[in-house]
């Protein structure tokens, strides 16, 4: 694990320049409100176009998983899609399925072999998941896959749209 960088920082996802950035899609991947809206409105239609051959093919993506299209105008080459949890006061398993978000993604870019990737905080805005479990959670599933797993990334950053996640995340992060 000592060979990436994690990092957090204060940002708009859209103008990450990394090999891929995690789009918080919803199952039906056809775009939608906060991060799913920014990355569809600014990547254009490339990314909408692969995202309906997708759902032609496996009929959208499940709660937990995650897949991967074109970035079209965004400054990254990839997009990965993965769907997070609506909460529920923890009592849906929602604990679990946002650990699988971070793990299916990591799993895709290990399997594109990419360098960097870059995190929004999945779930946190209209699906509700409280901000500091919903960062303890993210750190946690990231570092370890990354501890069982042999991968080519080179740098994963958390990119927080608000002051709050990104002092939460600084923390975690900075823990020894």
């Amino acid at each position: 694990m000592s060979k990436t960088e994690l990092r957090a920082i204060k940002g708009d996802i859209t103008k990450q320049e990394v090999d891929a950035v995690v789009n918080a899609a919803n199952t039906s991947l056809l775009g939608g409100g906060g991060v799913d809206g920014a990355i569809h409105r600014t990547g254009g239609p490339a990314i909408l176009e692969e995202c309906k051959q997708i759902r032609a093919k496996q009929g959208g993506c499940p709660t937990g998983e995650a897949v991967i299209t074109t970035a079209g105008n965004l400054p990254a080459k990839y997009v990965i899609h993965a769907v997070g949890p609506v909460w529920h006061g923890g009592k849906q398993n929602e604990q679990e399925l946002l650990a699988s978000c971070y793990r299916n993604s990591l799993r895709i870019a290990s399997e594109k072999q990419l360098r960097s990737i870059a995190f929004p905080n999945i779930s946190t805005g209209v699906y509700g998941y409280p901000k500091g479990k919903a960062a303890e959670v993210a750190v946690s599933a990231t570092k370890d896959f990354l501890q069982h797993h042999d991968t080519n990334l080179q740098s994963i950053t958390f990119v927080c749209f608000d002051e709050e996640n990104y002092e939460l995340y600084n923390q975690l992060l900075n823990k020894v």
